[in-house]
């Protein structure tokens, strides 16, 4: 039996992986008619039988297929995603039910097994679909276009979305992910909250910069010193505050951060509207609610140890 070619991206994928898939998928592809294609979960236009493939290229952790009638099947490949290249007539090395995707020439079958998200879309529109444009520069490339990854954070389309999501859009910019978001923040002393829409450009440009800066760093050694990411309940290495740790976004995802220390661009705080007299008596949230319950619904406040008729 033939060997087939495999990539497989885990938390901290050697970044030429999905680079080196596309390669192989590139030479066994390109200029092949397409005869059999599977999806059973894709977003968007369905590629046509008969049509020849043109291309497969990468950006971080997507792999992405295009034909000659403009459609281009895009893979994010996450965390645990694959693809594998087969002879046809070849057994496969992972159960069919895995498979996201199954390109099909004469020669070859294409399979790609667990990925995140799978979609197509014209790369003459700059929708894909609702809520969804272009891939954002590779921020791995040395000649990423920053001003580009710039524009898209200061034009984001929803500018109430926290900076810390949208550094996971990889419309923005691909190659960030979940660890380098949080070390980037941290280094550039942003709160990881802060409504992308309230960023100065300053800010954007030195967010953009320290990301590309970490990233061309991970292309030569792996990170060995993290400043926020996993250190929960340890004390910051910048200001000596607590580094802390909560799920955000959609999906969530642990968002490691300093709240002593990145105060950049800080989001407003949440109104308070629990009642005063409440909050002067007690101060503990729970405290508060009861007293402010009792004022409203019994009419009657103790001050002193004497009774106030309502």
């Amino acid at each position: 039996m033939r060997r087939c070619v495999t990539v497989y991206c885990s938390v901290m994928p050697d970044k030429n992986a999905v680079h080196r898939a596309a390669a192989a998928l590139r030479t066994a592809l390109v200029g092949k008619q397409l005869v059999g294609f599977e999806a059973e979960k894709l977003s968007g236009p369905t590629p046509r039988l008969g049509r020849t493939v043109e291309d497969v290229v990468s950006h971080g952790r997507h792999l992405e297929i295009c034909w000659d009638d403009d459609i281009v099947l895009n893979t994010n490949l996450g965390l645990r995603g694959s693809w594998e290249l087969y002879r046809r007539g070849e057994t496969w090395r992972k159960p069919q039910r895995m498979a996201r995707v199954v390109v099909e020439t004469i020669d070859w079958v294409a399979v790609c097994f667990n990925a995140r998200d799978v979609e197509t879309y014209r790369p003459d529109s700059f929708v894909r679909h609702p809520n969804f444009g272009r891939l954002g520069p590779d921020l791995h490339d040395a000649n990423a276009d920053i001003n580009e990854c710039v524009r898209r954070l200061m034009t984001y389309e929803n500018p109430t979305i926290s900076i810390a999501d949208v550094l996971l859009d990889q419309h923005v910019a691909t190659g960030i992910g979940n660890v380098y978001r949080c070390e980037v923040l941290w280094s550039s002393e942003v709160h990881p909250l802060a409504p992308v829409g309230l960023l100065p450009q300053s800010t954007c440009v030195e967010i953009v910069r320290t990301a590309s800066a970490m990233l061309q760093q991970q292309n030569t050694e792996a990170p060995t010193d993290l400043f926020a990411y996993g250190r929960n309940g340890q004390p910051c290495k910048r200001c000596g505050g607590v580094i802390a740790v909560q799920y955000h976004g959609a999906p969530e995802r642990l968002l490691y951060w300093c709240p002593s220390c990145q105060l950049g661009c800080a989001p407003a705080p949440e109104p308070d509207h629990s009642d005063p007299i409440a909050r002067l008596t007690d101060s503990h949230p729970a405290g508060s609610m009861y007293i402010s319950e009792m004022v409203q619904n019994k009419g009657l406040f103790t001050d002193n140890g004497n009774q106030a008729a309502s």
